[in-house]
């Protein structure tokens, strides 16, 4: 097999000797890929990303829910956020306790409150009316409250979730409404949190919005114990490039620095989280796709493959940066690299995966690897067209492969 622009894969032995062709032949295509390694690689580093004690990660589990995977990243020490009732019910059965998870859901019903509720779960409140709703289902349980410290970030609009426009949180400026809540309904406030945006490889405005949720802190401090910084936490999506990582040791040491300060200035031992969703499986999954066909357009040339935006919803819906490997079962030689779309099978003009990206010269029956796909890949795949949505394998630490999902029958469209 010939493998034409492999440097990322190769650099972290992706594949750990497995023939991607083989594993097409065995699975179907397209195929979501996974490696064990990878991902405990990056639960390690999110870990160890502070050195206090009491710090804790809750991974994000929108961005990916599959058991098998959740399996692995709790027994690495990672807790879980959830953020509607069939996450919980994922969490409960891969395993996770009750403590472990952190209901973190906006604009969600009583009964999905009382489910979190009575599993033992602590919930946060995203508006007031929720704060509400939960003083009247559980008076005098302990609560959070997420606040919107006015600070947004993200690679796209798309992706902010605080700040101006953004329909998450509490406005600080409501602090006395919240107050009056908790003391209407004998609440106990023991943790606020926030969540800026996805995607940030400079920590600058990262730490303004930790900095602003620290000044929402002070005016609980009485019965506060925790508090949640959020995610957002980026990858390099452009390796192929040489785009840098996220400094996490300067961001961790900037961190420590801060909750030392904060927990001085207070006069109490405040524990700390973080929420980060992409970092943790982003970049221990790649999907598998064959060339269907090469055509021009004009003067533009695509390249069709398997993998539509039911596959991955990502580039459609954020104009989201895939970087793509080549490989080729073939003698075929490719002399040149050009400039070359690669698009899906699904009947919308937004089905792409890449414009005009310079790529190796493509044919017909390659394979291609859409790289980076473990977060928001699989858990956003529709059956729209009525395709079917992929299998997922599992690459384990020992180089054996184990799949984690099956293809989805056709049977289940009626």
């Amino acid at each position: 097999m010939q493998k034409l622009n492999s440097s990322v894969t190769d650099s972290v032995n992706f594949y750990m000797g497995t023939d991607p062709y083989d594993l097409v032949r065995k699975y179907g295509s397209p195929l979501y890929v996974y490696n064990e390694n990878i991902l405990r690689e990056r639960c390690r580093e999110m870990k160890k990303l502070c050195a206090d004690p009491d710090f804790k990660v809750y991974f994000s589990i929108k961005a990916n829910s599959n058991p098998s995977l959740l399996k692995i990243i709790r027994s690495e020490g990672i807790y879980a956020d959830a953020v509607s009732r069939g996450e919980i019910f994922i969490l409960l059965h891969s395993g996770y306790a009750p403590d472990e998870i952190f209901f973190v859901a906006n604009n969600v019903s009583e009964d999905e409150i009382k489910y979190a509720l009575d599993n033992g779960i602590m919930c946060s409140a995203d508006s007031l009316s929720m704060l509400e709703k939960i003083g009247k289902i559980r008076p005098g349980t302990d609560v959070a409250v997420r606040f919107d410290p006015g600070v947004g970030l993200g690679h796209h609009k798309k992706v902010m979730t605080a700040g101006d426009g953004s329909k998450f949180g509490i406005n600080p400026a409501d602090i006395g409404a919240v107050k009056e809540l908790l003391k209407k309904y004998e609440l106990k406030l023991a943790g606020i949190n926030q969540h800026l945006g996805s995607l940030f490889l400079e920590s600058g405005e990262y730490i303004k919005g930790v900095e602003s949720l620290l000044s929402v802190a002070e005016k609980f401090l009485e019965t506060l114990e925790f508090i949640d910084l959020g995610g957002g936490f980026g990858i390099p999506y452009r390796k192929q490039a040489g785009e840098k990582r996220l400094d996490l040791n300067a961001l961790g040491k900037r961190l420590d620095a801060i909750f030392d300060s904060f927990n001085k200035k207070c006069g109490k031992k405040i524990k700390f989280r973080i929420e980060p969703g992409r970092y943790i499986p982003a970049e221990c999954a790649l999907i598998l796709g064959e060339v269907r066909s090469v055509k021009y357009n004009g003067p533009d040339k695509f390249a069709g493959t398997d993998i539509g935006m039911n596959v991955l919803m990502r580039p459609a819906l954020y104009d989201s940066h895939h970087d793509i490997e080549v490989y080729r079962e073939s003698n075929m030689i490719s002399d040149k690299f050009e400039e070359i779309s690669v698009v899906g099978n699904i009947c919308e003009s937004t089905d792409f995966i890449a414009h005009n990206r310079l790529l190796p010269e493509i044919f017909d029956g390659d394979l291609i690897a859409v790289l980076d796909a473990g977060a928001y890949g699989y858990s956003m795949c529709s059956s729209y067209n009525s395709r079917p949505r992929p299998a997922e394998v599992l690459i384990r630490a020992d180089g054996n492969v184990e799949l984690i999902r099956g293809r989805e029958s056709y049977e289940r469209f009626i």
